[in-house]
């Protein structure tokens, strides 16, 4: 009761003069920046040719019969990885809390995730000056590249099935 007494009493006197500021600060700091965005996409696109290029080295690392299963397994985890990161992975990690992990619903197949406004958690931005969409595919090529560096391990121990079902 006395807090709407408040709010009423405050409503009454009209906004403040310090209500402008506010709004041009709250509106400066949801903004895009144009430079952020654009390194960010260069990131993500040197982080995706990483994929690729371990690729070609693990495949000049084994015997010439196991050259393209090398290949053929760092090329399929970028699409079950980036299946997956789509789909569950992205709002396991950055989801509204579940204890340890992140809530499915939070931004599963990137629901609420926008390539025109920051990624908002909890009414606050995660990071601040660069897309929600673009944080996503930056975060996701390091989940591509994830299971492709392992294959380095088990070269020549795995064959392709299985791989398959580790890696998803």
């Amino acid at each position: 009761s006395s807090v709407l007494q408040r709010d009423l009493r405050i409503a009454q006197r009209g906004p403040s003069p310090q209500a402008p500021v506010a709004r041009a600060t709250a509106a400066s700091a949801m903004a895009i920046d144009m430079a952020h965005t654009a390194y960010m996409l260069v990131c993500t696109a040197l982080v995706q040719l990483m994929t690729p290029g371990l690729a070609f080295f693990y495949g000049g690392l084994v015997s010439d019969q196991s050259v393209l299963t090398m290949m053929m397994q760092s090329f399929v985890s970028m699409g079950v990885a980036s299946i997956m990161w789509y789909l569950v992975v992205f709002s396991l990690c950055f989801g509204e809390s579940w204890g340890f992990f992140g809530s499915p619903a939070t931004f599963g197949a990137l629901h609420n995730v926008f390539s025109s406004q920051e990624l908002m958690k909890d009414g606050e931005a995660v990071v601040e000056g660069i897309p929600g969409l673009l944080f996503a595919a930056y975060q996701g090529m390091f989940a591509v590249i994830t299971p492709a560096l392992m294959t380095g391990c088990f070269a020549d121990r795995f064959r392709f099935k299985p791989y398959l079902l580790f890696v998803a």
